[in-house]
This record gives structure tokens, C-alpha cells and sequence, in this order.
């Protein structure tokens, strides 16, 4: 009794053997028909995961930076090629929130008129302020490192603040300028 047993039941019966047999072949004979359609079965959800994970980034943007609360810092460059910047940091109510180094790459974007977003983040409404230490090296090749502040009222919505770098002649000292943008 052990070992091989008969087969009992649905394959012995001629009619459902045939039926699985054409529906197996019609599989291996015929493979465009079936890829077909599973090929437009992929394809839409590969869009509706791709509309999904958009909503969800959308999502996170809002809760992470809520326009209520949001605080942006730019940089830009005020003169160009009259100041080699080398770092930035920035403090905001003197917690660090950004720190950069420059490549050359970086500096020559910074001087074809480029701008670059430093820091978003939320903060409270009130009085607050910004600290940039800028390093950099002046017309003279010497390293300068100069501090700037800036108090300002966050009210309710978005505020972004332009950190404009510039140097002035003869020496070519560099200065720091804030502009706040509603």
C-alpha cells in the first residue's frame, strides 16, 4: 500500500484532462497573449505607484515644512569674482543649521549669478536670529573670516532670507547683507 496509489478523483475523467492541456499549451503556444496584457498590467502600476509615491513626498514635504513655520536662507554673490569663498556656517538662534565647503565648481556657479538654498527648516513665530561666519579669501589672497547677524520677526508663513556676499574695492574686503524676502 505504500508507494504508488491510483489516482483517485478530477485528472482521470478525459474531458477535465483535456481542458487542462489546451489551457497549458495555449500558455507555452501563444506567449504574446498572455505578456501582452501583462505587460500593460505592469506598466499601470508602475504609474500608479509613481502617483503614489509622489502624493506621499508631497505629504512629507508639508509635515516636515509646514509654510506656516518654514525658513529658508539662500546665498548669492553680490560681486563677482572679486571675493574666493571658501566656507559657509549658519546659526539660527546660534544652533547650528548649515555648514559648506566650496569647490571651484561650486564658486564659479556662485559667480555665473547662482544661488544656492543654505537651510529650510520651521521655526516659531517671534523674534529670532541668523549668524553667518563666512571664510574666504580676499583680492590680496588672504584668508578673512567675518561674522554677520541678523534679528528678525518670523510672522505666520513662509519667510526666506537672502545671505548676499559681496566685496568692495579697493581692498576687496568681504561684507555680508540680509534680505528678507515675504
Amino acid at each position: 500500500m505504500h508507494g504508488s496509489q491510483p489516482l483517485k478523483g478530477c485528472l482521470r475523467s478525459p474531458n477535465l484532462l483535456a481542458t487542462v492541456l489546451v489551457i497549458l499549451l495555449s500558455w507555452v503556444c501563444i506567449p504574446g497573449a498572455g505578456a501582452a496584457t501583462l505587460d500593460d498590467q505592469i506598466d499601470q502600476l508602475a504609474a500608479e505607484v509613481n502617483d503614489h509615491s509622489a502624493k506621499v513626498e508631497g505629504l512629507q514635504e508639508s509635515l516636515l515644512y509646514p509654510v506656516n513655520t518654514r525658513l529658508t536662507v539662500f546665498l548669492t554673490l553680490e560681486t563677482r569674482k572679486a571675493l574666493d569663498l571658501d566656507s559657509v556656517e549658519l546659526f539660527v538662534n546660534d544652533r547650528p543649521v548649515a555648514s559648506h565647503l566650496y569647490t571651484p565648481r561650486e564658486r564659479s556657479a556662485l559667480e555665473a549669478g547662482g544661488v544656492q538654498q543654505l537651510y529650510i527648516g520651521n521655526i516659531e513665530s517671534g523674534a529670532h536670529n541668523i549668524r553667518a561666519v563666512i571664510t574666504a579669501r580676499s583680492a590680496d589672497k588672504d584668508f578673512v573670516r567675518r561674522e554677520a547677524s541678523h534679528p528678525f520677526t518670523k510672522r505666520p508663513g513662509a519667510l526666506g532670507v537672502e545671505l548676499k556676499l559681496g566685496a568692495r574695492a579697493p581692498d576687496f574686503e568681504p561684507y555680508v547683507s540680509f534680505t528678507e524676502w515675504k
